[in-house]
């Protein structure tokens, strides 16, 4: 069932930076199933259903190779609009012998990957929401083994990609430490928190979703931010319902002491761990 989002403050656009760029777009076509939006020699727009962009992929100037424990990008995940679009994927993977992780999480059954760079990648189908296990405002999640077997009695036709009303249905990040990523997301973006997992993670969303973003420690706590021309995220973006939802977003981060600047036309906040984030409407 495709979850119905607005009108929620959500996860959009999520800008990578990569090695190099033509290994990346045979990447992002030929495995994830994307087409390109627009090109320019060092950078790409990639999209599902050819109108919107989904994921922005460049290569900077002199650029590093992924720095191992520090923050940004855990995974950024690709919400299919069907379960069938998930057995499709199963056996597109299957077929071109791709390394894959999986788990069923209750709410979701997911796919891992990870692009030739190493930036982490989620591709999920979710389960109706009215059958998520809700208990004072915590979600139940869990990790289990996906059940192949079952899933592929869904497959109905064949895999062309990424099918159009593919979202991006959340980010995971790695960051320094977990409380303050909480006073940020929480006093000054606005989300819930929906689900802990010990001190070491946090999933949090808007309108009782399962998790729009997830935090973790695992990289290391008081991890440090990869410097400006590694590989791994540029930024994201939070888009929000209305212009006056987005005000008020502001007006509570810098009550907790955190800067809003526009860069390019975008207006940006930066998270505790050095998450770069634009805020969107």
């Amino acid at each position: 069932m495709h979850f119905h989002r607005e009108p929620n403050t959500f996860v959009g656009q999520v800008n990578l930076k990569v090695q190099n760029i033509e290994r990346s777009l045979t990447f992002y076509q030929e495995v994830i199933g994307f087409k390109i939006l627009k090109r320019s020699d060092k950078s790409a727009e990639l999209t599902a259903d050819g109108k919107t962009t989904l994921l922005k992929i460049e290569q900077p100037e002199h650029v590093l190779p992924k720095q191992p424990r520090t923050t940004g990008l855990y995974h950024f995940a690709l919400l299919l609009p069907e379960r069938s679009d998930l057995a499709h994927v199963v056996r597109h993977f299957v077929e071109h012998d791709i390394q894959i992780g999986s788990a069923d999480h209750l709410v979701s059954e997911a796919l891992y990957l990870s692009d030739p760079d190493g930036n982490g990648i989620e591709i999920y189908a979710d389960r109706d929401p009215n059958a998520w296990d809700w208990h004072n405002d915590i979600v139940a999640m869990t990790t289990e083994p996906l059940h192949f077997p079952e899933l592929m009695t869904n497959e109905t036709g064949r895999w062309s990609g990424l099918p159009d009303r593919t979202i991006m249905g959340h980010i995971h990040l790695h960051v320094a430490d977990l409380a303050r990523a909480e006073q940020f997301y929480i006093n000054g973006l606005g989300f819930e928190v929906v689900n802990r997992f010990g001190p070491q993670a946090l999933f949090i969303s808007t309108g009782k979703y399962h998790h729009h973003i997830g935090l973790n420690t695992w990289a290391g706590v008081g991890a440090p931010t990869p410097p400006p021309n590694s590989t791994g995220l540029e930024s994201y973006a939070i888009v929000f319902p209305t212009a006056a939802n987005r005000q008020r977003v502001i007006a509570q981060l810098k009550e907790i002491g955190e800067k809003v600047q526009e860069e390019d036309g975008h207006l940006i906040t930066i998270d505790p761990s050095g998450n770069r984030i634009q805020l969107q409407v």
